[in-house]
């Protein structure tokens, strides 16, 4: 690499500007406080681990996204974390199992990605996110549509929030039912999630089903929009097993307790929603900024999520890319107050320095042959340290 090459950074790989970093801070205090004023308490999980303990279970779907590298004190292959989640869960499982029946947590880090999970997104994001585990009800899966909501709300960069909710179980259970093998299962999935009508046509006549199957697994592309929506679902799968009837009964609870407690909120069913098909077990979710395609936060639930590590447990919960929020922040267009100082050795001056930072003021010492920039100074004024505006003479 020349060295008008070595500034570059690798493709998907960004950083931070001072204005943005300083968002992503205050973001960061802001949000761990709003998450602890809910109950959830703070771990803070390693960059690296094992690489078959990173792997784990469902994190299995983690590998191609997963760097890995050689630890040179043991000879074990370890893996850079690609997603906090399943850590989280090791932690819960191992380490807190015997804490409490019902366990939050909470965790925020950046995570590193081989491959960009969409065009222009990161492979360096900085994963926000809350847990619940040992809960398997409907209610936790509303906690944390609510949580996952309020904390957008208080990054203050998405000004209308859309939902989208689904549940992986509708389509795992009709998949069930019309004795689809692993291979049709897959392709039908894909073509449910591009919405690809003709696609999904072809696929059933190929597959040559049971016709309520067929006519059950055609109509859910087309099974998304108000609550409603649910109540013509429960019409067209009337003959889905009981695991489908289960999962509208799931989403039908939580339309009606969102409706209470989130009242203006835009929601959208979505029962042919399948993010994370091949991690979630249950109900799936996603909040979108108005106009945008993209989802700036979801989540959604994986029972047995400990079973692994020796403790089966029900969980639910979300994550969000915390560094993406700061950036979509607008740009503060006043400057911050910066109190300059000449360089001198002066104890008075020096204590005066002090009891301002710690005042949360800023203070810059003008280091000689050079000048910073100031709104204000520290003068002198009949013997005494003083702040004034930038251009105040001393005296005395």
């Amino acid at each position: 690499m020349t060295i008008k090459e070595s500034w570059l950074l690798p493709e998907g790989i960004d950083e931070l500007m001072p204005e943005e970093a300083s968002q992503l801070e205050i973001l960061h205090r802001s949000l761990v406080d709003r998450m602890r004023s809910w109950g959830y308490q703070l771990v803070v999980p390693p960059l690296v681990e094992y690489l078959d303990s990173l792997l784990t279970g469902t994190a299995k779907t983690l590998d191609i996204q997963t760097f890995k590298l050689t630890d040179q004190m043991s000879g074990r292959m370890l893996g850079i974390r690609a997603d906090m989640t399943p850590q989280v869960a090791r932690i819960a499982a191992h380490k807190l199992r015997h804490q409490s029946e019902i366990l939050r947590l909470c965790y925020i880090g950046s995570v590193l990605h081989t491959l960009p999970e969409g065009q222009g997104k990161s492979r360096n994001p900085i994963q926000l996110g809350a847990e619940i585990y040992g809960h398997a009800g409907p209610e936790s899966d509303v906690e944390s549509i609510e949580l996952m909501v309020d904390l957008l709300n208080v990054t203050g960069a998405v000004s209308t929030i859309a939902l989208d909710i689904g549940h992986v179980g509708i389509y795992r259970g009709l998949a069930a039912y019309a004795g689809l093998t692993e291979f049709q299962e897959q392709a039908l999935f894909s073509a449910l999630q591009r919405k690809a009508a003709a696609e999904i046509e072809a696929l059933l006549v190929e597959y040559q089903l049971d016709s309520d199957a067929e006519k059950m697994l055609q109509i859910l592309a087309e099974l998304n929009g108000d609550r409603a929506v649910l109540q013509t679902a429960r019409q067209h799968l009337q003959k889905a097993p009981a695991s489908v009837q289960q999962a509208l009964d799931t989403l039908e609870q939580i339309a009606e307790a969102l409706a209470q407690r989130l009242p203006s909120l835009a929601i959208n069913f979505d029962l042919a929603e399948l993010r994370g098909y091949h991690y979630h077990t249950g109900v799936v979710f996603a909040a979108y900024k108005q106009g945008s395609a993209q989802a700036v936060a979801a989540g959604g639930r994986y029972d047995d999520i400990g079973e692994e590590f020796g403790h089966a447990q029900p969980a639910t919960g979300f994550s969000m890319d915390l560094k993406k929020l700061a950036t979509q922040l607008p740009t503060s267009k006043t400057q911050p107050d910066v109190i300059g100082v000449t360089w001198q050795d002066d104890a008075d001056l020096q204590k005066l320095v002090e009891s301002l930072r710690q005042a949360g003021k800023v203070v810059v010492y003008q280091l000689p042959g050079s000048e910073v920039a100031t709104t204000h100074t520290l003068v002198k004024q009949d013997g005494h340290w003083e702040v004034a505006e930038t251009g105040t003479q001393t005296r005395g």
